[in-house]
């Protein structure tokens, strides 16, 4: 009955985004404040519906109720209950519900929003009603959760073993809100073409309604995109963290597109400049995030990461892509005349810096599009099958990113509409001798050969201590008094100290991506019972191999003690394991890894074999990544950073302009 119930919200969601859709419309061309309330209450309503769907399916897989087709398939009863309820998102069906889920729960915080002017918020949530409304009947019409099948197995399949994991319980729901917040930059980007510049102010009062939601789904990509990521490290056994595998991709994208969106906004926000760009850039940052639902979810790639192979699926999406992406930038076209103007500034001024910033970003985020596409389309034209892999990548992504790394410190230092570049460039000059030091240094501490990786740690030094350089310059460190220099940092808001760490927490990144690329160490043996395996200054001793079983497999687990050669550290025992899944047939690896400091000593234990001498033995595969820490702290430190700034009070989520002025 439950399940039913639930079948029945997703079409009443949908029914009630139609209406919200509709009610929108006619409110919009007829000036009804009526009509417009009734849009905002059938977007509440319509949220309510998708919730009480989604947990109606959450029960029926909390429950192992195998008579629903999508239970049967990615669920099983000697599962965890974390992972029982996680195969609610974790499959094909049950993602998109909750997709829609977070597309409709935005939709009733902007029509709650406050001080947006009538026509752009009427428009705006009609325009979210209508992608809610495309998706929802993707999701009734060819992907509904809710059916039933006839004769109901005894056991389910399970969901795919490398799924069952903590981390990626947490991922999907955070990379949903990422690429779904983007929806709402779509809505109100599209909402803006259709006013049209309506009064005096309204660039910069935009800019200022859409910089929390590309702030706030930004943020919630970052957390997302960096928990994939370890989980890919930790989980999948190669002992790497991003292999440009085209899923990975596909959620790199938006991330890249909405990082430019935040700098463009500003510049709209400050400088009423830039109107037409971030726009552009509010429309691509959420057809990007609908382009990786297409690659993941049509069967186009192949990879451990996507949802469903089905290409008939893949079509609608594809259409429900090409609707709403393809009106909305015909519409932008179409405007385009009327978005120039704004407030002019120098080429070296803080808008300047920004637009540069603007540039690198999204002629990176061209790079990884065509690099993610042109496999595909070729083997469309001529059937040619190729990959296009890391060195592609290297030789044009990794180049525009790190000119943008080298400019984007001065960037702060900049005044807006006219700066002094030798200025900025002087207060700038401790931080770049500090990070040439630090650059040198490394370059000694090891062969003249590791001269990029000696540059690399520099540019990541230079981000921090260019981050840290303009916070001193705010407070005016050694130009006053101690107390007027506390009593300035306390009064700065959060927005400036979360830039700061987001600049800071990108420096940290770079500094533990280009250690770890350029100085990992790696060794693999077969090993007897005893027997060694050296990487590096690490030695991994295999000391005992035990059956162990687990709450839905059987695991032949390896301990190994870590020690280092030289014998100074601390011997430390980790385990490996490969775990079998009877219900789906499946064999994986768990990964032992063991946290040095902001080293990872890094086990992989494989099949078993027979030695020469007839003994039994195992694959063992050692790992040395050297500040391996610092690939994933320096996005959290970024995260945090925007978390900082949207609890400005200057940056309130969905109550943006409360100010009578602006609503007048």
């Amino acid at each position: 009955m439950i399940v039913e119930f639930g079948a029945f919200a997703l079409v009443l969601a949908l029914a009630l985004s139609v209406l919200q859709t509709g009610l929108a419309t006619v409110g919009r061309v007829r000036r009804s404040p009526l009509l417009a309330g009734g849009a905002d209450g059938a977007a509440m309503a319509s949220a309510f519906a998708i919730v009480l769907a989604f947990a109606a399916l959450i029960y029926a897989f909390a429950t192992s109720d195998f008579s629903v087709e999508n239970v049967a398939r990615n669920s099983h009863t000697d599962k965890p209950m974390l992972y029982k309820v996680a195969a609610a998102w974790g499959s094909h069906e049950g993602s998109l519900v909750l997709w829609c889920g977070v597309m409709a729960v935005f939709a009733a915080i902007l029509a709650r929003a406050r001080g947006l002017p009538f026509g752009l918020k009427t428009s705006a949530v009609g325009v979210q009603g209508a992608l809610t409304t495309l998706f929802l009947a993707f999701a009734v019409f060819t992907s509904n959760p809710f059916v039933r099948i006839e004769d109901a197995p005894v056991q389910g399949n399970s969901l795919n073993p490398l799924l069952q994991d903590p981390a990626l319980a947490i991922h999907p729901p955070l990379l949903y809100f990422g690429y779904v917040g983007f929806s709402v930059t779509f809505s109100l980007a599209v909402a803006a073409l259709i006013e049209g510049r309506a009064f005096s102010g309204f660039w910069p009062a935009w800019g200022r309604w859409v910089r929390p939601w590309a702030l706030a789904s930004w943020v919630f990509l970052t957390a997302g995109i960096t928990l994939g990521s370890f989980w890919a490290y930790y989980e999948l056994g190669w002992g790497g963290w991003w292999f440009w595998d085209p899923v990975e991709n596909a959620s790199f994208m938006p991330w890249l597109a909405g990082a430019a969106l935040l700098h463009s906004a500003v510049v709209t926000e400050r400088r009423g400049a830039l109107a037409g760009w971030t726009v552009f850039l509010a429309l691509l940052a959420f057809t990007f995030s609908m382009l990786g639902a297409f690659l993941v979810r049509s069967g186009v790639l192949t990879s451990v990461h996507a949802f469903a192979v089905d290409p008939e699926r893949g079509l609608m999406l594809l259409a429900i892509l090409a609707v709403a992406a393809g009106s909305a930038f015909a519409l932008f076209a179409w405007r385009a005349p009327q978005l120039k103007g704004g407030g002019m500034f120098a080429p070296v001024s803080r808008e300047g810096a920004l637009v540069l910033n603007n540039l690198f970003l999204t002629v990176a985020a061209a790079t990884v599009l065509l690099g993610t596409l042109y496999p595909l389309i070729l083997e469309a034209a001529t059937g040619q099958t190729i990959s296009v892999g890391p060195p592609y990548f290297a030789m044009t992504f990794t180049p525009l990113m790190l000119v943008a790394f080298l400019i984007l410190p001065a960037g702060p230092l900049l005044s807006w509409k006219r700066a002094d570049a030798r200025g900025a460039m002087q207060r700038l000059a401790l931080a770049g001798g500090l990070a040439i030091a630090c650059g040198f240094a490394f370059w000694l501490a090891f062969e003249p050969k590791k001269a990029l990786a000696a540059a690399g740690i520099a540019i990541g030094a230079w981000l921090i201590l260019g981050a840290l350089a303009e916070v001193l310059e705010r407070v005016r460190l050694f130009r006053v008094p101690v107390a007027e220099v506390l009593r300035r940092a306390r009064g700065l808001p959060m927005g400036a100290w979360g830039m700061t760490l987001a600049h800071a927490g990108l420096g940290v990144f770079v500094l533990g991506a280009v250690a770890e690329t350029s100085f990992k160490l790696e060794s693999a043996e077969a090993l007897p019972i005893g027997g060694s395996v050296i990487a590096g200054p690490w030695k991994a001793t295999l000391t005992d191999v035990r059956i162990v079983e687990g709450p839905n497999y059987l695991a032949e687990q390896g301990v190994v003690t870590v020690t280092s050669v030289e014998g100074r550290a601390t011997p430390r025992t980790v385990t490996s394991e490969r775990r079998f899944f009877p219900a789906g047939g499946q064999t994986t690896t768990e990964v032992g890894l063991d946290f040095r400091g902001l080293d990872d000593v890094y086990v992989v234990m494989g099949e078993r074999r027979a030695t020469p001498a007839g003994e039994r033995a195992w694959s063992l595969r050692l790992y040395h990544n050297p500040w391996a820490r610092l690939i994933f702290l320096g996005p959290a430190i970024m995260a945090l950073g925007g978390v900082l700034s949207l609890m400005d009070r200057r940056l309130r989520l969905a109550m943006p302009g409360r100010r009578k002025g602006v609503a007048a």
